[in-house]
Formats: structure tokens, sequence, C-alpha cells
């Protein structure tokens, strides 16, 4: 790979905000340089150099995705590392530069055996970064299980909870709990030791309960909205908690049927663009085109989102990131916004402090895209991808 990479004519958007005719000097695997393009001409570059013209497109940060089970066919449920490996090879093609797969609850066996399939992919990707895993359970509500099982979720276990953190060495990013349930707080302060960042989900949570868990660092939300006590006047619920306390952040999957579009808009009037972060929720068949769909075992189909066949409930989205960016932006929102919910604040809030915005120092993970939200390149780590292809 030449050391040197120069795109140019390039609508940035920062993670932030925007400039027009701006370039963007990449120096091995990092950002060296962001500047206007009347400098570009003023610019003494190495003869060795590699320019790239945009031609108007934008250049954003990669996007990451902090809560996806699966694409085109390969999952977490698979339990193996090829999977994994798989998910980073194609998720690409839809600017991801880094996600965090997501492990459902699972009895203990499958779990360990999920998570160590990760660990085993960390560091031989091909495409987008495994930051870390998620954890969606198994400490959630029995009364809030969406499409998990009774058999895969646990009371709050401090020693099973300690097993977990051994296995994980450190790879665990995090982790959706049931804020109400016994012993949580002790839980969550054993986490809070580990670094591990706590988010309220599948959960049937008081309003009251979700302010003690506010207190023991529960302070992100998973699918707002979905498998959570919902908003009642005389008791606000999970949901009310988000609307009513500016700090706490939320994930939001914007595939207009988990949040009706009218919602999100209300949500973004209401909240902080700090706090949201956009996720797809993606399972194993996204974007699959054989006839048979599967999630986690289970048959299902394609309705908006993934159904389970069984009992036609929701099992999952069909997102993926890039579409998600698109669809915000057509309910309204300004591009290089949904941009930040796509990039910047998944960053912050995971606390990866070298992604998430083009600017001097960080590392060079960046998405370009056209004006009708078709991806065109994806950057990781200085290396440029074209349809998920590494040049």
């Amino acid at each position: 790979m030449t050391s040197e990479i120069c795109l140019h004519n390039a609508t940035l958007l920062n993670g932030y905000s925007t400039m027009e005719n701006c370039a963007v000097l990449i120096k091995n695997n990092k950002i060296a340089d962001v500047f206007n393009e009347s400098r570009f001409k003023q610019k003494n570059f190495n003869p060795d150099i590699k320019f790239i013209d945009l031609k108007g497109d934008y250049i954003a940060p990669g996007f990451i995705d902090t809560h996806i089970h699966g694409l085109e066919g390969f999952g977490t449920d698979d339990m193996t590392t090829e999977a994994i490996l798989e998910m980073s090879a194609r998720l690409p093609k839809y600017g991801v530069t880094s996600f965090i797969p997501t492990l459902y609850s699972a009895p203990k066996g499958k779990l360990f055996k999920s998570m160590i399939s990760i660990l085993a992919a960390m560091g031989k990707e091909k495409g987008a970064k495994i930051l870390g895993m998620h954890l969606e359970g198994p400490f959630i509500s029995p009364e809030r299980l969406g499409v998990q099982t009774l058999e895969s979720i646990s009371e709050v276990d401090l020693e099973y909870m300690r097993e977990i953190i051994a296995l994980g060495q450190g790879n665990i990013v995090n982790m959706t709990v049931a804020p109400e349930l016994k012993n949580m707080r002790e839980l969550a302060l054993l986490c809070i030791d580990q670094g591990i960042i706590l988010q309220a989900g599948h959960t049937n949570a008081t309003y009251q309960q979700m302010v003690e868990g506010m207190q023991a660092r529960i302070m992100h939300v998973t699918h707002l909205f979905n498998a959570m006590s919902r908003i009642h006047h005389r008791d606000p619920g999970v949901v009310g908690a988000v609307f009513i306390h500016p700090e706490l952040s939320c994930e939001i999957i914007a595939d207009g049927f988990h949040i009706n579009p009218e919602i999100i808009k209300f949500l973004i009037r209401c909240k902080p663009v700090d706090k949201l972060v956009l996720v797809t929720d993606a399972l194993k068949p996204t974007k699959q085109k054989s006839s048979k769909l599967y999630a986690n075992g289970e048959e299902v189909y394609l309705d908006k989102c993934f159904m389970r066949k069984e009992d036609n409930v929701i099992a999952g989205s069909a997102l993926t990131m890039i579409d998600g960016v698109k669809n915000l932006v057509s309910w309204g929102l300004n591009v290089e916004k949904a941009v930040q919910l796509a990039s910047h604040n998944p960053a912050n809030i995971m606390k990866q402090d070298n992604l998430g915005t083009i600017a001097p120092g960080y590392t060079a993970d960046m998405v370009v895209f056209d004006k009708k939200f078709k991806v065109k390149q994806t950057i990781i780590n200085g290396n440029i991808f074209e349809k998920g292809i590494c040049k």
C-alpha cells in the first residue's frame, strides 16, 4: 500500500459538521491533515503520494455498528470464528469500519463458545475491525424477552459474571442488562471495575428502578422502545427515563418499523443529538440471497424487519448502517447529524477515542458515499476497500 494518500475534492462530514471542497491526507494508517482545497494546490506533497479525486462526494468517519448479530448469512449465532471473519469482510460494503459482534443470551456452553469464536477472530480481520463483544444478556427480564428464550437467560449470578469476565479477557465492550433484577447493583459495580459499558434493555424496570440503575452507571439504553417498559403518565418507565434525563444515551434502529419515523423526529427534538446512536441490530440473514432464512437457530421471514416464523414475534432488523443514515436524512435530519449518530457518537459512548472523527491524529477509518447514499469506498486503517474489496 502507498504510505501516503490524499483524498481531495470532497465534502467532509467530520463527525459533527460539514466542510466543502476539502482534502484529507493519510500517512500510514493515520489522518495526517485535513485542509481546504485552496491549500491543496499550495502544499508540497511526497512525490510517491496517491491522489484520489472524490468529485464532491461525501467523506465521513467510518460507521461503527455497536449492535449487530449478523450479515449475508453469517452471524454470531453460528458460534464460529469463520462466521465472525465473514461478517468483517462484508461490512465495508455498507460503510462499516468497526463493529461490536452482539451475542444473544444463551446457555453457558453456547455463550462461551460464541465468545471464544469472537476472541479468536480479533486481529485476523480482513475488513471491518472487531472492537470487542456486546453481550445482549443473559441477565435480562423474563417479561421482556423479545425473541430470546427463557432457557437462555439467568438471574444475576456474580460468580457466573466473573467467569464471563475471565473468558472475555478484557474484550467485553458493552452488555445489555435489566436494571430491576435482584443484585444488579453488585453486578454493575463489578462491570464498572472491568470497564464494561452497561446498557438497559430487555427490561421491565419502573422509572424508579431505572433511576437507581443510573446511579450504578447504567447510562445507555438498548434499541429504545423495543423490549422495555413503556412510558405511562403514572410511571414513565425506561422509555420515559430516556426522555426525562438528557444524560441518558440510547440506541435507535432507523428502519422505519422498530420505531415510527415520527417518533424518531420527536426523539431528536427532545434529546441532545450526541446521546443518540444508530445501530442496525441486523440478523444473520440480512442481505442474504437464499430462500431459507434462519436467525439464532429459528426460521424467520422478512416483512419490513425479520419476524420469527413460528409466532410472528419481531426477531430483529434487516438494516445496514448506510441505509440507516439515508433513512434519517429522509426523515429530516441533517446529513452531518445522521453521520454523527453512526460514527462520532458510538465512538464516544463506547470509549473508542481514536475513532469517529476526521481530524489529524485519528485512525484513518472513513467512508466515501455519494448524494444518493451509495457507498463508493470504505477506508480502514488507511486501506481502501471498493465494493468490500481491499485495493
